[in-house]
């Protein structure tokens, strides 16, 4: 039997970002860069604070719904619920090209928030509005870019180019109305973030910049992306290596924050999407499946999907999650690795004041390498999260369209 071959290009994107992780960790590169963006950032919050305040005195019942209703609509969890909705709908390629987007985005956005290391606007005097669990663990992240505000702007401007191209529609008006509504959905986030006091305007226009350089940047290169993990060769351990390192490739914030957890957590769904698809794609995920709104695939029929498929894929996750606990420590002590658990395992979490010493989970590029690592054990939670993102997005695009099969769905 044949072995295949490995693209060559594969070989030096992978040794490029190891090489990367290395020159970052021995030169030190993301505290030089903040030493000089942090306080010109920090500039900016503060002497727009009277802004915001201007912002908040329109406040009322009505406003604080709205716009908490609104970040909830474009949070993270939204996504989670409504990315496998576009996978079941039979839009799959728009599915699978949003889901990697989204992980694009929720990783340079946070890899810039944690470099900065810029503060949210001081509350007080600001009035922060934190509704939902969600918006509170945003609220203990760095500020700048706003996140909300950048993936808005990818995905919903990405959204509208699917459609367009979609239905093959060239008429100028119909494309300036969509343009219109997107910048209007846009415009409203980020007041939205401005007025709940999560973010100052620097924050806003960061996020805005940095949107529209990642959007520019993926729509040239989005059907590349796109063909080489449905057609190409060596894609599933590609894409496993190059998880694991983007692990290591994020910056040391000066204090712990949620921001690597979402990488995390997120670069999981991302490796489950691209393994399923690549497993199952002319069997579930060619461009002929059937799509809501049609005979093959009736509203009736689509309904049917969510109730068998959201459970499955809760019951994945949880299945996922207790293998790795299982499993991951024991791996661990097999190789001679220490590990700690900071929420998972009980009976590996360290003592306060030890957590203390060594709190920040993200260690920081080559130092997270246990052959490079001062430290005296290893988070075990974050191969924890990675796997069982991975698993229930694996189910999404796999095990669930199996079931759908069997019960003609």
């Amino acid at each position: 039997m044949e072995s295949i071959p490995i693209p060559g290009w594969q070989v030096l994107s992978l040794c490029g970002i190891a090489t990367w992780l290395v020159l970052s960790s021995f030169f030190n590169f993301t505290r030089k860069i903040r030493s000089f963006t942090q306080p010109w950032v920090s500039t900016y919050v503060v002497s727009t604070t009277p802004l915001t305040l201007i912002i908040q005195k329109y406040h009322n019942k009505y406003l604080d719904a709205l716009f908490s209703g609104l970040s909830c609509v474009v949070s993270v969890p939204f996504y989670t619920a409504f990315l496998p909705l576009l996978f079941w709908s039979g839009h799959c390629k728009l599915a699978r090209q949003m889901t990697l987007l989204m992980a694009f985005c929720d990783y340079i956005g946070n890899c810039i928030k944690d470099v900065v290391c810029a503060p949210r606007p001081s509350s007080p005097p600001v009035r922060r509005i934190t509704a939902t669990e969600d918006e509170k663990e945003n609220a203990l992240e760095y500020g700048l870019p706003s996140s909300h505000t950048l993936n808005t702007l990818c995905l919903s401007g990405f959204l509208l180019q699917y459609i367009l191209s979609y239905t093959q529609n060239d008429d100028a008006i119909t494309g300036l109305s969509g343009l219109a509504i997107v910048c209007l959905f846009v415009f409203f986030i980020a007041v939205g973030r401005i007025y709940l006091g999560m973010h100052s305007l620097i924050d806003i226009i960061g996020g805005l910049i940095i949107g529209l350089a990642i959007l520019a940047s993926w729509l040239s290169v989005h059907k590349y992306i796109d063909d080489f993990v449905v057609l190409g060769q060596n894609v599933s351990s590609f894409w496993a290596v190059l998880s694991f390192l983007l692990l290591f490739a994020y910056p040391t914030p000066q204090l712990p924050t949620p921001s690597f957890e979402f990488h995390t957590a997120f670069n999981g769904v991302a490796l489950g999407i691209v393994i399923g698809v690549q497993q199952t794609y002319h069997q579930f995920h060619h461009e002929s499946v059937p799509r809501v709104f049609t005979p093959h695939l009736t509203v009736p029929a689509f309904l049917g999907r969510m109730i068998v498929g959201y459970p499955t894929i809760l019951l994945v996750r949880f299945c996922s999650k207790a293998l790795a606990k299982w499993m991951l420590p024991i791996l661990a002590n097999a190789l001679g690795i220490p590990v700690r658990s900071s929420n998972y395992i009980p009976s590996l979490s360290v003592s306060a004041s030890a957590k203390k010493s060594d709190e920040i989970k993200q260690e920081g590029y080559i130092q997270k390498l246990f052959f490079f690592s001062r430290q005296d054990s290893f988070e075990v939670d974050t191969g924890i999260r990675l796997f069982q993102y991975a698993g229930l997005a694996w189910s999404v695009v796999d095990l669930v369209p199996s079931l759908f099969s069997h019960l003609s769905l």
